[in-house]
């Protein structure tokens, strides 16, 4: 992969997080490339989770840097690190339930409220949240609440968007149209940090992957290198990434 600081957007470096008395990150060496899909990959409990909330400051490094454009994020706290442009959408999405949707949004811009431009967008991604406009967030399927919460995270402009597996649980047509908005952000100049279990995603969305597994990156490269490699996959993740995956 190519290292050029102009070309890096963020990158993480020798990063141990420990949760409680539990030590789960052993220094994650990460780096993510400006306008591109970086897929962060790996078996369930290899450290995902934990690397994007240790980004976001919810979690605190006990060591390593995390740079961002140049500028050192470690020990910040969340709504800093968040004003730099990095928005995250947790596994959970983050929704209020009882709000409707145009509160849930609202509150994503507050003080300001809506930038029209950014609304249209935010619509243009993301079509059925026009139509449950005044709808209780809680009462959205599965696939609308996902909806809302990238919606949330986009409705500003952001310079990295960090999102754990968007697509888990949805329909294979709600999958589709996922990919579709997210590389239309991706189009727009949005660097992109996905968490992702659905393999078929990684291949059609990633442009870089990285690999963990208890705590380590243990691979990194291009994302079409690892989809053409079916025994690394199986070495790697005990998967295929193959074409029938």
């Amino acid at each position: 992969m190519v290292d050029d600081a102009k070309e890096v957007l963020m990158r993480l470096e020798g990063v141990h997080t420990d949760i409680g008395r539990y030590q789960i990150l052993h220094g994650v060496d990460l780096m993510v490339r400006r306008g591109r899909v970086t897929m962060l990959l790996g078996r369930n409990g290899a450290g995902k989770t934990t690397t994007l909330r240790t980004v976001m400051g919810l979690w605190k490094a006990r060591q390593g840097q995390i740079v961002f454009d140049g500028q050192s994020i470690v020990g910040m706290a969340t709504p800093n690190i968040a004003q730099l442009g990095i928005a995250y959408v947790p596994e959970g999405m983050g929704i209020f339930g009882k709000l409707t949707v145009r509160e849930n949004l609202l509150l994503a811009t507050a003080p300001r409220g809506f930038a029209q431009e950014r609304l249209d967008r935010v619509f243009e991604c993301f079509p059925a949240l026009k139509l449950k406009w005044d709808s209780a967030a809680g009462l959205l399927s599965g696939g609308q609440k996902q909806m809302l919460a990238i919606g949330r995270a986009i409705i500003e402009q952001r310079r990295l968007l960090v999102v754990d597996e968007p697509t888990k649980g949805l329909s294979p047509a709600m999958v589709d149209h996922f990919i579709a908005a997210l590389l239309a952000l991706k189009a727009e100049q949005t660097t992109l940090l996905l968490v992702e279990q659905n393999f078929r995603v990684a291949r059609a969305m990633g442009d870089d992957v990285a690999v963990m597994d208890q705590g380590r990156i243990v691979h990194s490269g291009e994302m079409a290198a690892l989809a053409a490699d079916e025994a690394l996959q199986q070495s790697l993740l005990g998967l295929s990434l193959g074409v029938g995956a």
